[in-house]
């Protein structure tokens, strides 16, 4: 009987440890994509021709500082373009004509949003949209022109014009 105890007692441990390990996950999820906090954040939306690298919980930053993240994404179905809702710290005072751009910590980093602060006086309160936005690069597609020298200046015509062949009398 003793033995029964020791051994429900160490899978009750076990337990305990994924229960607790799996609840710890779910609260950083819930907190990284802006659902940690109602009194604390405010949600702004924006939409972006392109959104490649952006997923739900990338950072939003002002002059390189994480301000918020992004919260929720979806496909307008009339313009077709990508609607990225964004929980900033409603703490900054950030003006309402904004710009938002998705950038690039360079070649290989992560991609994150920008937000370049306007000068209205006005402030972005939450559910406000943000009119100026910029999609993401396709970094491979511009590879992909560079190796294939597609959009290069034209063609030298002068070869054209020269003769085929000479013939001699």
């Amino acid at each position: 009987m003793r033995d029964l105890w020791r051994e429900n007692i160490g899978e009750a441990l076990i337990g305990l440890v994924v229960v607790l390990v799996a609840g710890w996950f779910i609260y950083t999820a819930w907190a990284r994509t802006g659902g940690g906090g109602v009194g604390d954040t405010m949600h702004v939306s924006g939409q972006f021709p392109s959104v490649v690298g952006v997923t739900l919980g990338t950072d939003v930053r002002v002059a390189g500082i994480k301000v918020g993240a992004v919260a929720a994404q979806r496909l307008d179905p009339e313009s077709f373009q990508a609607e990225l809702t964004l929980a900033l710290d409603s703490r900054l005072k950030i003006p309402s004509d904004s710009s938002a751009a998705i950038t690039s910590e360079g070649l290989m980093g992560g991609t994150y949003i920008s937000l370049l602060p306007g000068g209205s006086e006005t402030m972005l309160k939450n559910g406000d949209i943000i009119l100026d936005t910029q999609g993401s690069m396709d970094m491979m597609g511009l590879v992909g022109q560079m190796i294939n020298r597609t959009g290069d200046a034209p063609a030298d015509d002068s070869k054209a014009a020269a003769p085929a062949s000479t013939t001699t009398p």
